[in-house]
C-alpha cells in the first residue's frame, strides 16, 4: 500500500440506485440549490395576461431566500413580497407533500414570480437526492418531493494515516465526512482517539453519487473498508443478515456490531482520568473512588449512548451535575454525568449512537468533562477494560454467499480496474438473491 492517499473510480451503478442492500445513511446534508427555468401559468386570481400585449407582461424574477432559524413558509412568502392569494394556495399545497418545520436554518427557498407577486414556483433542497417543487398550471399550485438525477460510481479510497483521520481522508482526496462513516464502521472495535497510530493504512470501497446539477458528490454505501492499526488488520464487509438488513462483517463473518460501543464520543475525547478506588478527588482533596472515566473535552461537544436502551432518568444529580442514565439489555447501565445540555428525557427509547447530550461542567467539577460510568448487573465496572458482549455471525446457509461478496470486494479495493456496470450490477443483485 503507498504512502500517498488515492481514490480511483471503479465501477458505476444505475441512477435508480437498484442494486439492493439497503442503503445505509451517511452523509453530510449538502444546501446547494440547482438554478432552474421558471415558467408561469396565472392564478384564477390574476388578470388574463394572453389577451395583454407583450410589451405589458410583467417581469419573471426568479430569486433565492435564506431560511433563518424559525422561518416559516409563510414568512418567507411575505418576505418575497408575494400577494396574499398565491401565499394562500402554495403554503395548502406544499403542506400535502412536505413538512415546512423541516427547514434547515441556512439553507435557501428558491422562487420564480412576477412583479405583480404572482407565484410561478418554488424549489427547496430537502437534502442532496431529494427536491420539494412547487408549480403552478391550470391556474392551481401543485407541489411534490422529486429525486436528484445523479450518477452513482464505486469507488475505491486508500491512504495513511498522518495526523488525525480527518486530514488523512483529505490528502486521500475525499471529504472529512468519510472518516466519520468510517468511525462508525469499526466504533465498536476501535477508538479513533486513543487506538491509531502514525502509519496506519486504510482502505474504503464506497459508492459516491455525482449529480447532474452540479451539487457537490455524496456519500453513499461504504460496501468494505480495511484499517491496519499498527499491525492489527480490522476489516469490514457489507451483507444483508437472514432478515435482508445490510450489516458489516469481519473476514472471518463476525458482525462488527456489538452491544456497546468503544466510547462515548466519536472522536476528540481525551481520557483524563481513570477507573480507580483510590483517587484523591480535584476539588474536595480527599481520596475516594472514581467509578468511571472521565474524558476531557469542550462544552458543548456532543455526547452518544454507547449502546441501545432505555433513559432510565434525564436531569440534575447532585454532584454529578446534568446527568443522563440509560439501561441497557442483559444488566447493563450507562450513566454519562456533567453534562451542559441533555438532549433525552425519561423514559425514551435510544439507538446506538444516538445524540443524549452535551459536554459541560455542571454539577462538582473542575472543567468541562464527561464522567462516564458502567454498571453490569448492579456493580461498578472499568469500561477501559470491558470485555465487550460478542456480535452475531454469519449463518452457515450464508456462508458461501457472503465468502463471495467478500472476495469480491476485496479485490475490488485492491484493483484499479473497472467492472464494467452491468457486472456491478449482477454481482449486488447476486448479493440479494442469497438471501431471499
Amino acid at each position: 500500500m503507498t504512502g500517498a492517499g488515492s481514490g480511483d473510480y471503479i465501477g458505476t451503478l444505475n441512477s435508480n440506485g437498484q442494486v439492493a442492500l439497503g442503503i445505509l445513511a451517511a452523509g453530510a446534508l449538502g444546501a446547494a440549490v440547482a438554478t432552474f427555468s421558471a415558467r408561469h401559468v396565472p392564478l384564477s386570481s390574476t388578470p388574463d395576461r394572453q389577451s395583454a400585449p407583450a410589451a405589458t407582461e410583467p417581469a419573471l424574477v426568479t430569486e433565492a431566500l435564506a431560511i433563518r432559524a424559525g422561518d416559516t413558509l409563510a414568512d418567507l412568502l411575505e418576505r418575497a413580497g408575494l400577494d396574499q392569494a398565491a401565499r394562500v394556495e402554495a403554503i395548502d399545497a406544499v403542506a400535502g407533500a412536505f413538512d415546512v418545520r423541516k427547514f434547515r436554518a441556512g439553507s435557501q427557498l428558491v422562487l420564480s414570480h412576477l412583479e405583480t407577486g404572482a407565484l410561478d414556483a418554488i424549489r427547496y433542497l430537502i437534502d442532496p437526492d431529494h427536491e420539494l417543487q412547487l408549480s403552478c398550471a391550470g391556474g392551481s399550485f401543485s407541489a411534490s418531493v422529486v429525486d436528484v438525477p445523479g450518477t452513482t460510481r464505486v469507488v475505491a479510497v486508500r491512504g495513511t494515516l498522518e495526523g488525525s483521520l480527518f486530514d488523512s481522508m483529505e490528502r486521500a482526496g475525499e471529504r472529512a465526512e468519510l472518516a466519520l462513516q468510517i468511525a462508525e464502521i469499526f466504533g465498536w472495535s476501535l477508538d479513533f482517539y486513543t487506538d491509531p497510530r502514525e502509519g496506519d493504512e486504510f482502505r474504503v470501497l464506497i459508492e459516491k453519487k455525482e449529480y447532474a446539477n452540479g451539487q457537490p458528490p455524496t456519500y453513499q454505501r461504504i460496501l468494505a473498508a480495511t484499517y491496519n492499526n499498527a499491525g492489527a488488520l480490522y476489516d469490514a464487509y457489507l451483507f444483508p443478515d437472514k432478515d435482508g438488513k445490510p450489516l458489516y462483517y469481519s473476514r472471518d463473518g463476525r458482525s462488527l456490531r456489538s452491544a456497546f460501543l468503544r466510547s462515548p464520543f466519536r472522536f476528540e475525547a481525551r481520557i483524563s482520568s481513570h477507573f480507580s478506588f483510590r483517587r484523591r478527588h480535584p476539588i474536595l482533596k480527599i481520596v475516594r473512588p472514581h467509578l468511571g472515566t472521565d474524558y476531557a473535552a469542550p462544552t458543548g461537544t456532543p455526547v452518544q449512548a454507547i449502546g441501545a436502551g432505555v433513559v432510565g432518568s434525564a436531569g440534575w444529580s447532585g454532584d454529578s451535575g446534568n446527568m443522563v442514565r440509560i439501561r441497557h439489555a442483559n444488566g447493563y447501565e450507562t450513566l454519562y454525568s456533567h453534562l451542559s445540555r441533555i438532549l433525552v428525557r425519561s423514559g425514551q427509547r435510544v439507538e446506538q449512537g444516538q445524540r443524549i447530550g452535551l459536554v459541560g461542567a455542571t454539577g462538582l467539577a473542575t472543567g468541562p468533562h464527561l464522567d462516564f460510568r458502567i454498571i453490569q448487573h448492579g456493580r461498578h465496572v472499568n469500561f477501559e477494560r470491558l470485555r465487550l458482549p460478542p456480535a452475531v455471525v454469519i449463518s452457515a446457509q450464508q456462508r458461501d454467499a457472503f465468502a463471495e461478496a467478500r472476495d469480491r470486494f476485496a479485490a475490488m479495493m485492491e484493483s484499479s480496474s473497472a467492472p464494467s456496470q452491468d457486472a456491478l450490477a449482477e454481482a449486488f443483485s447476486r448479493n440479494s438473491r442469497s438471501v431471499r
